[in-house]
């Protein structure tokens, strides 16, 4: 199969539905995965699609806050209501809540601002990371290791060929992956270059910029809580791990087209009681802040 990001835009196509409950509806399905449970990462987005088609182009979204309530069956249909709670001069805010199989699955409140300028300061990119053309990709990491085999741990066929070119984004590690083992050891940080695998495509009711917002929202789950894996060193294919999402937040800073290399810095914010936090940030290939996440979640050994 030829890497594709379409995987990505079906996700980010959602459909206008008479309102139930609030101002607005669409419905949406979450994407496949080798998992009984749908990739959190769709229902982040896709609530931020709700919301961003819910104002107007003259402002954009800057900060998003999640909890996921229920876990969403892979392939399932999403009903998102969309309740207007505020259009300012300046501001809008809007809450989101997404129902799978007539329940609530999960909450959001979104916040849009019109710019305005204003002084400036950002975070500072890592330094000394190498460049992502010099690091494997998953899938050449992937690609001896048989599934079901010592080696591959849990891994089969299916989660191989996910996280190898599954995914929408080219995704390269540094230290090194933790799909197997903890490449790189276990230490509290690590970064990611991400990269979609082909150029994005229009996504119906979003500008370029809203669908390159929408997409960073996508992304950012996939890889948020590894460097609690690795800290603890927990590689994905541990037989008896389970993780899961519980709240999520993000914030946008600056905009940038998604059609280069972004690196994506994380670090290990607690770990305690079956429950790990991480912290990451977006930088641009030429150093410039974009977006800061943190979310909490899930992890169990047994």
């Amino acid at each position: 199969m030829t890497p594709t990001s379409e995987i990505l835009t079906a996700a980010l196509s959602l459909a206008p539905t008479a309102p139930e409950q609030f101002d607005e509806a669409y419905v949406a399905t979450s994407q496949d995965c080798p998992w009984p449970k749908a990739y959190g990462g769709d229902l982040v987005a896709q609530a931020a699609v709700a919301a961003m088609r819910s104002v107007g182009d003259d402002r954009t979204l800057h900060s998003m806050h999640s909890y996921f309530m229920r876990p969403v069956e892979v392939g399932a249909e999403i009903r998102y209501e969309v309740e207007r709670l505020r259009d300012g001069r300046g501001y809008s805010t809007r809450h989101v809540r997404g129902y799978s199989g007539g329940r609530l699955a999960y909450i959001a409140m979104a916040s849009f601002h019109a710019l305005e300028q204003g002084g400036e300061y950002a975070a500072a990119m890592p330094a000394g990371v190498p460049d992502p053309d010099a690091l494997p990709t998953s899938a050449a990491y992937l690609e001896p290791i048989e599934p079901d085999s010592d080696a591959g741990g849990t891994m089969t066929k299916e989660s191989k060929a996910y996280w190898s070119s599954g995914r929408s984004f080219d995704m390269r590690h540094v230290p090194g992956p933790v799909y197997l083992t903890v490449e790189g050891g276990p230490v509290p940080h690590q970064a990611i270059w991400v990269k979609p695998f082909d150029a994005l495509r229009p996504v119906a009711g979003l500008t370029s910029r809203a669908r390159d917002l929408a997409a960073l929202a996508y992304v950012c789950d996939y890889t948020i809580l590894e460097p609690i894996l690795r800290v603890l060193d927990l590689p994905w294919a541990l037989p008896g791990l389970m993780t899961a999402s519980l709240d999520h937040a993000m914030w946008f800073h600056r905009h940038e087209p998604m059609d280069d290399w972004l690196l994506y810095a994380q670090e290990a914010g607690a770990a305690q009681d079956g429950r790990g936090l991480g912290l990451g940030r977006f930088f641009s290939r030429t150093g410039r802040h974009l977006a800061t996440v943190v979310q909490e979640g899930v992890i169990r050994t047994s």
